[in-house]
């Protein structure tokens, strides 16, 4: 197997071939998932950077990896050793990869990318940022060339989410697309992203791990709709439910369907922030409406089904946690991080309703838990003894829908400034929890209340404060979100969204503090409809780190009114040996 200074040169070799100067990899699919398949860990592959968020570019004498700042440290250790230099995102003394090119490359030098993983919208980004300066060319991926063991398009077998879990069925979902197809004047949409996808046709698989979707196109029109993924993964009562609805074609066909259905005159509705060039070169028209994807907005606001699914699903997950936390050993045991995850997961299994993991596990025990995004490797995986805090931020898949909880844990005794972080991140977690807020209100209008207190010491988290969550779907779920980025997207009723402030100091310990909350309409009054959030997510808070002296006597009221809940919610459905934990854990501060 070539080391990763190898595969740079082998990557030089096909720049000088194609009569390139640059490569670009954004380290996504065709269908711009977040997770990609281990086909298009890319990026990975060519500098050894595994995090999910990042792009490489190589030229004939450097290789650089951009990353953001949950990614710096991680980012650094992953590609010592190589040539790769570290670029970090938006910070003084470090251009961005456009800047970096326009200074670095001649006027009219080729800049080469994968088309199947760039959208309409990236491509113009890159052109308008480059002014004319360099050229981009979309081509096909020149690593298949060099990655002599390339894997495969994963293709495992789909199953049926019952219309009574999901709350309509595909062939509603499908009338309600083609209603607002209708309504945008478009003849087809097409449609990319797998969760979407999954979302409208009430399928699932395991092409990604973590996340149930299969790797698919759809093409929606006003009369016929085609769905485009391999027909041996279904059974046959699947696939007859799934043929009323959809004419099934190959998904290695896709580009060769397009161009036979869409016709010049046709008007066609899509993302371009989906829509690889790929897939838009495949059609003979280019008259485009472009817009979100339909499906993105109808899958982001749950129905009344899908939400008491969400709600049983965390009251399953609660009775995991519970368990788990009460079994551990907080003064004399000793510990792996790899092991306290593996215990957790094996409550989480005890459930006849878990499906699995939503994501791979973060355990960070010390200065882990300062690495927001830390996983612990065989390498890495510290023994967990004596004083310090773990953070340990993990969910699962149930059949009624999906969790993601974070908490910090206390082993041995705390230092005062360990107790003060975490009341002031808790304090942040009530803040958001306990808003009001008037209809089209969007996320980043509400983040600074989660780190207001933060600030006020003079200190600072730098992820966003709250992300979607899909339905037994993908554990990050667009459109909405609550961080600083100015996204115009008003929170609705029936999103679900996570509340996580952190506070991460290097070198020392980290915190977060995670629950997932539900908007839901609240007071009706002469300035308009007002909204809140209901919190889902059930498990105490560690009591052990509160300053009961840093919170006003509200956050105090909330504090104890959220563990009566959870106590209440699972005093019966607990392992009796928990009940002890559980009453000091929720016991009024």
């Amino acid at each position: 197997m070539p080391t990763i200074n190898e595969r740079v040169a082998l990557l030089r070799a096909q720049l000088k071939k194609n009569n390139l100067d640059a490569w670009i990899i954004n380290g996504t699919d065709p269908h711009q998932s977040e997770y990609v398949a281990p086909r298009w860990r890319s990026r990975e592959w060519i500098s050894g950077f595994s995090g999910s968020a990042g792009s490489v570019l190589v030229t004939a004498n450097e290789a650089l990896l951009w990353v953001d700042s949950r990614y710096f440290i991680q980012g650094e250790e992953q590609i010592a050793g190589t040539e790769f230099t570290l670029m970090k995102l938006d910070t003084p003394g470090y251009p961005d990869m456009n800047t970096y090119l326009k200074r670095k490359l001649k006027a009219g030098s080729r800049v080469g990318i994968a088309q199947e993983s760039l959208t309409i919208s990236a491509r113009a980004l890159y052109e308008s940022a480059w002014a004319g300066s360099l050229t981009l060319v979309a081509m096909e991926d020149i690593l298949d060339a060099i990655w002599a063991d390339r894997p495969a398009v994963p293709s495992t077998p789909v199953i049926q989410v019952a219309d009574d879990l999901a709350g309509f069925s595909a062939e509603q979902k499908l009338a309600m697309v083609r209603t607002a197809l209708g309504q945008s004047g478009g003849d087809w949409t097409i449609i990319a992203s797998l969760d979407d996808i999954a979302w409208l046709t009430n399928l699932r698989a395991s092409d990604v791990s973590y996340n149930p979707v299969f790797y698919s196109y759809a093409l929606v029109g006003r009369d016929k709709a085609f769905l485009f993924v391999d027909r041996s993964r279904f059974s046959d009562e699947i696939l007859a439910k799934t043929e009323a609805s959809f004419a099934i074609e190959p998904y290695e066909k896709t580009t060769k369907v397009l161009a036979e259905v869409i016709k010049a005159d046709d008007t066609i509705y899509l993302s371009p922030d989906r829509i690889s060039l790929l897939i838009a070169d495949a059609m003979a028209s280019s008259h485009y409406i472009t817009g979100r994807d339909f499906t993105t907005d109808l899958k982001a606001s749950k129905n009344e089904t899908e939400l008491e699914g969400m709600r049983r699903a965390h009251l399953l997950d609660g009775v995991a946690l519970v368990n788990f936390l009460s079994s551990l050993d907080r003064v004399g045991g000793t510990y792996t991080e790899i092991e306290i995850a593996a215990m957790l997961a094996r409550e989480r299994e005890r459930s006849s309703e878990y499906l699995g993991p939503s994501f791979g596990p973060i355990s960070g025990w010390a200065e882990h838990g300062a690495l927001p995004h830390y996983s612990a490797t065989e390498e890495s995986n510290a023994t967990v003894t004596g004083d310090g805090l773990l953070v340990l931020d993990t969910g699962g898949h149930y059949q009624s829908g999906m969790t993601d909880v974070t908490r910090t844990i206390l082993f041995g005794e705390a230092t005062e400034q360990q107790r003060r972080d975490y009341t002031l991140v808790l304090k942040g977690n009530l803040a958001l929890a306990g808003c009001r807020f008037p209809e089209g209100t969007n996320g980043y209008q509400l983040d600074v209340l989660a780190r207001q207190f933060l600030w006020q010491e003079g200190l600072a988290f730098h992820h966003g404060t709250g992300h979607g969550i899909g339905f037994r779907l993908n554990v990050h779920e667009g459109p909405q979100s609550i961080s600083p980025r100015p996204l115009a997207v008003p929170l609705k009723k029936g999103m679900i969204i996570s509340d996580e402030p952190g506070l991460y100091r290097q070198g020392s310990h980290g915190i977060r503090i995670e629950n997932i909350v539900a908007v839901q309409e609240d007071v009706k009054s002469e300035f308009g409809q007002f909204l809140s959030f209901e919190v889902l997510t059930i498990c105490p808070f560690e009591r052990t780190l509160i300053v009961k002296e840093l919170l006003t006597e509200t956050e105090v009221a909330m504090v104890d009114a959220y563990h009566r809940w959870v106590r209440e919610e699972l005093k019966d459905l607990v392992d009796e040996r928990a009940l002890p934990y559980l009453e000091a854990a929720t016991s009024p501060l």
